[in-house]
């Protein structure tokens, strides 16, 4: 008789096998809960993308319950041309940039964006930080919303210019335009912060992939 393993599969692992594109088609075949594996998977990084994209939590909080609730209901649209994180970076950007062109965002609420921006800082390193974070998300503020969207996928978010393409749905050329008109007008607003190692830090995530789970 063979001996059990010595690490059985645990629930948790087992979610994790599952790729985004199979608990796309089992929501879409009536599982009540593989939409919220998803939501579960991805809701932070949205969250972000929301939240440096819109430099306010309230506004960020309100994009993202937007963008989830029309993925559930356009489920059925998802074609599988890309990553199931690409449809859903799209449809979160979408959102963000109708917010930005419906109305003016409110001014940065100090502490509370703060707070949600540098989850993951170190405390030792986020006094010097917030600092940077207020004014590179004031200055961002100052861009078209096309331009501001381009250079949080790849400058804050670190995404690749390829796959930043494919969350706005233009050109890669396209991007690197937008990106490029963006430095241009950050740069003299920024320039004091030029030789700051937080800068960095604060508005990079350097390395992020778009990846189904």
């Amino acid at each position: 008789m063979n001996s059990p393993p010595d690490n059985p599969p645990t629930a948790e692992h087992a979610r994790h096998a599952v790729s985004d594109a199979d608990l796309l088609t089992r929501h879409l075949g009536g599982d009540p809960q593989a939409f919220s594996e998803i939501v579960r998977r991805h809701r932070d990084r949205m969250w972000a993308v929301a939240l440096r994209t819109l430099g306010d939590p309230d506004e960020a909080a309100d994009a993202v319950q937007d963008a989830f609730v029309s993925a559930y209901r356009k489920a059925s649209s998802f074609r599988g041309e890309a990553a199931v994180t690409t449809w859903l970076h799209r449809i979160v950007v979408n959102a963000c940039l109708d917010r930005m062109r419906r109305k003016s965002v409110r001014p940065v609420a100090d502490d509370e964006l703060i707070e949600a921006a540098e989850r993951e800082v170190p405390a030792a390193d986020q006094a010097g930080e917030r600092e940077v974070s207020l004014e590179v998300t004031a200055a961002l503020k100052l861009l078209p919303p096309d331009q501001r969207a381009a250079l949080v996928l790849v400058d804050m978010m670190g995404y690749a210019v390829d796959d930043a393409a494919a969350v706005l749905n233009v050109p890669p050329g396209t991007v690197k335009s937008r990106c490029a008109r963006g430095r241009a007008k950050l740069a003299p607003i920024l320039s004091h912060l030029r030789n700051r190692s937080e800068l960095t830090r604060v508005s990079s995530g350097k390395g992020a992939v778009l990846r189904d789970g």
